[in-house]
């Protein structure tokens, strides 16, 4: 699966979001979107392997305790995509607001009676 599709849904993205700050176990991943968005153990698993097979995250054993982690270079496919998109509208959005801003200054200032 291609990362944008897997960050397509909102459980996903809360899970990267919660490892963001660093390295966590499955376990506290589970309690946290379960009880933020009422799914099971299962379903929070899913969304893990999902996350793991599109190239975002990585899981570890460590004993009994499986960590999961954010993988960065997952991250840089969504990121370039971004600058693509950004590159693009950037300059009209500059432009955009030039014209807002004459607009302003046309308005603000007094009008001239001949």
């Amino acid at each position: 699966m291609h990362p944008l599709d897997a960050l397509a849904d909102p459980v996903r993205r809360r899970l990267l979001e919660l490892l963001a700050p660093g390295e966590r176990p499955a376990g506290a991943l589970v309690a946290a979107v379960g009880a933020e968005f009422a799914i099971s153990q299962p379903a929070t698993s899913r969304h893990l392997r999902v996350l793991r097979e599109a190239g975002l995250v990585t899981s570890t054993a460590r004993g009994p305790v499986r960590l999961y982690a954010v993988r960065p270079e997952g991250l840089d496919v969504v990121g370039d995509w971004v600058a693509r998109v950004r590159a693009a509208w950037e300059p009209r959005l500059d432009a955009l607001a030039t014209e807002v801003a004459r607009g302003r200054r046309a308005t603000d200032r007094p009008e001239e009676h001949p």
